[in-house]
């Protein structure tokens, strides 16, 4: 699975750089020539261990949340969040990542919804009343009090995946039920109604610095999901077109 976007060839090679700089004169098909494709995949590993991920975040939900970062465009480019659902809630599944200063800012745990299941959450959704997690891509909104405090919106942008995020009202919130403690007296984190939710002391800071324009991908090793994505299909497909035109014999990896 091929993952990194013109953007991150320029943060890479320009100091301080932006995706905003890159030249998006050449389609996403241009892109995905078979010559690139070799150093495309270096890049996005450079940049993976460069933000010292490793050990720390698996390369798959890396590469795939590339995937959507080059195709959605967000409008804050500096910032994403990763949420790896393969991950026990008892450990630190979220990555809020500064891709320009290739720093990975927070690391922490999260819930999921209470019926995608009880450690792992191996069942996602996007019906109303299934208390379940959604996968796939999102950009993050405005933020506003509610009754579980300081909040933030989230706008799911995979059609029948997620897009029922905001009239479900799947937020990220703090919650009480996100923390050690409930870990160590019950193996586990509390779960919520379908949010991503945090630890109270952290889910303001990380609301703060992923609010307004920010891409978050929620990751499962799903293929339910994975055949569904269109972000992921499209990606697939140019890559499989690309490489059955290219010359075997002098196209390697």
């Amino acid at each position: 699975m091929i993952a990194v976007l013109a953007g991150v060839v320029t943060i890479i090679s320009q100091s301080g750089a932006t995706y905003s700089q890159t030249d998006h004169k050449d389609s996403l098909a241009d892109n995905f020539t078979p010559h690139k494709i070799v150093e495309k995949r270096s890049l996005v590993e450079k940049l993976y261990k460069e933000i010292g991920l490793e050990d720390k975040l698996q390369y798959d939900a890396f590469e795939k949340a590339m995937v959507g970062y080059e195709q959605l465009n967000p409008k804050n480019k500096n910032i994403i969040s990763i949420i790896d659902f393969t991950l026990p809630s008892t450990e630190k599944r979220l990555y809020v990542i500064d891709i320009k200063n290739k720093k990975l800012l927070y690391h922490t745990i999260v819930s999921h919804g209470r019926n995608s299941g009880e450690k792992y959450a191996t069942s996602f959704s996007n019906r109303h009343g299934s208390h379940q997690s959604s996968l796939g891509f999102y950009i993050t909104e405005n933020t506003y009090q509610g009754g579980n405090g300081y909040s933030l919106v989230l706008n799911g942008l995979e059609r029948g995946i997620n897009d029922q995020a905001k009239p479900r009202a799947v937020v990220i919130h703090g919650a009480d039920y996100c923390s050690e403690a409930v870990i160590k007296s019950t193996g586990r984190l509390g779960r919520s109604y379908g949010c991503p939710a945090l630890p109270r002391e952290l889910a303001k800071p990380i609301i703060n610095t992923i609010k307004n324009g920010t891409m978050l991908f929620i990751y499962a090793q799903d293929q339910d999901y994975m055949a569904q994505s269109k972000i992921l299909k499209q990606s697939q497909s140019l890559l499989a077109q690309h490489i059955d035109d290219a010359d075997s014999s002098s196209f390697t990896y």
